[in-house]
């Protein structure tokens, strides 16, 4: 994508706060997904990598626009430099995202290195279905406070209208629902009993005396 195919106007007129919080949280949540097409041989996990790629070069060009425009002396240009730095190691993380799905192209079965990297890194992804016996279900994803509670975080959601991705927190979750976390092998396990019914959620104390008032 050059710079003639995206000047998004939107983008353009956020401020350079919100431009940076949107490419660290894009940045933060496009290697988990990429990794996770693969273990999961998902294209539709891979498309939307791509188009987290694309938006990342749409919040570049923006920031350097926007800087540019800030930019009235050299000592100015001295200190934005920095926030360019910031864009542009985002930027390179969302372009090894998506080369990182490219290796969908390879048979999986050529390629199970990258399972075994996975599982032996620290931190892991998996997917796990919510149960209808689940105190999960029916709740939205900030009163359960999913990660506080088991340390791992939702990266991905799919239900009956197909997948989002790094779903925000007023988002509820159903049974039958499939959600891909990442984060410590103890956390997804404590997170898989939850889910499956076989232990009951431990629900905020606060929030429940909030609820009865």
């Amino acid at each position: 994508m050059t710079d003639d195919d995206h000047v998004d106007l939107d983008r353009i007129d956020m401020t350079v706060q919100e431009l940076l919080t949107e490419m660290k949280d894009i940045s933060e949540v496009i290697v988990d997904l990429a990794y996770a097409s693969l273990m999961y041989n998902s294209r539709e996990l891979a498309l939307r990598v791509n188009e987290l790629e694309d938006e990342m070069e749409e919040l570049k060009y923006a920031m350097r626009v926007k800087t540019l425009m800030a930019a009235r002396t050299r000592e100015d240009a001295k200190q934005l430099s920095g926030i360019l730095q910031i864009a542009s190691a985002a930027d390179r993380i969302s372009h090894a995202a998506g080369e990182i799905v490219e290796l969908l192209d390879v048979a999986p079965e050529k390629r199970p290195f990258i399972t075994n990297l996975i599982n032996e890194s620290d931190e892991k992804i998996r997917m796990v279905r919510i149960s209808p016996s689940s105190d999960m279900a029916g709740n939205t994803i900030g009163k359960l406070g999913v990660e506080a509670n088991t340390g791992m975080k939702i990266i991905a959601l799919k239900n009956r209208y197909g997948w989002s991705y790094d779903p925000d927190d007023d988002v509820k979750l159903r049974a039958g629902d499939d959600i891909i976390v990442s984060g410590t092998e103890d956390g997804g396990n404590r997170l898989a009993e939850f889910a499956s019914g076989r232990i009951p959620w431990e629900f905020d104390e606060s929030d429940e005396e909030d609820e009865h008032e």
